[in-house]
């Protein structure tokens, strides 16, 4: 088949497109790789503890030449830092209505009993809130984003305790719990327990969750390197969900006790 001299005019233009267009997407690929630059992202203890480390491990992976910089925190200090612009976004506890910035959920986790192995409600497969009534607890403090959906769970659920420590770090709640002080309400990122610790966690019936968000300020734009680091957490965040479907503490069927 021969062409006219408008085919052949026609198919040159076209190759040249072609050309161009491969060499676009080389350039995209090679912008993609060479990300680089410091990512500052805050976000709360028991965040930063066990979903964290991961990121920044994938980020290392992925982008060797971005610098992931964590700032663990307080969530009230990591709300702040976003507004300031000190951090370019954080990952915390659902603030609720905020109108000055962006938040994605990017993790739904239920509140777990923890008490130790010879408690009474250690011999339950799930545990209703009610049981908590007139029970010692320890908490974290308000500090913590979750003390206050903690707080509205056992007002819902109609529960009046004895707060008998509120502390500030997750991690000592277990030894608390361990020594007989108070059992405790906590999320499920604040698992595993300790090795060779006399401690359980239950299942609470209703089932209530917290939200993971991850937040930036409203109307700005992330880097490429910051906005790598996001979706890296979001990707993380995503993996943890499935890996949790495989766990039969987080797939109770039974909404009975």
């Amino acid at each position: 088949m021969v062409l006219s001299v408008a085919g052949l005019e026609l198919a040159t233009r076209l190759e040249r497109l072609l050309d161009e267009l491969n060499s676009t997407l080389r350039d995209v690929g090679r912008l993609g790789q060479q990300l680089s630059g410091t990512v500052r992202v805050a976000a709360s203890q028991t965040i930063s503890a066990h979903l964290i480390p991961q990121c920044i491990a994938e980020s290392n992976h992925r982008y060797p030449d971005i610098d992931f910089v964590l700032h663990d925190r307080p969530q009230q200090w990591v709300l702040e830092s976003i507004r300031q612009g000190d951090v370019d976004f954080g990952i915390v506890i659902d603030p609720g209505a905020v109108s000055d910035l962006e938040c994605e959920v990017v993790l739904s986790e239920p509140f777990l009993l923890l008490c130790r192995d010879d408690d009474p409600l250690a011999s339950l497969s799930q545990v209703a809130w009610q049981a908590l009534q007139g029970a010692n607890l320890v908490l974290q403090d308000y500090a913590s984003g979750s003390r206050p959906l903690i707080d509205a769970a056992l007002a819902a659920q109609g529960v009046k305790a004895t707060i008998v420590q509120e502390i500030g770090h997750p991690a000592t709640l277990f030894p608390m719990v361990e020594a007989g002080i108070g059992i405790s309400v906590l999320p499920a990122l604040a698992l595993p327990l300790p090795q060779g610790s006399r401690l359980t966690v239950k299942r609470f019936l209703p089932c209530i969750e917290r939200q993971l968000m991850l937040v930036r300020r409203k109307n700005r734009s992330l880097s490429g390197a910051a906005h790598a680091c996001w979706d890296v957490v979001r990707m993380q965040a995503r993996r943890l969900m499935e890996a949790r479907t495989r766990d039969p503490l987080f797939n109770e069927t039974n909404d009975q006790i």
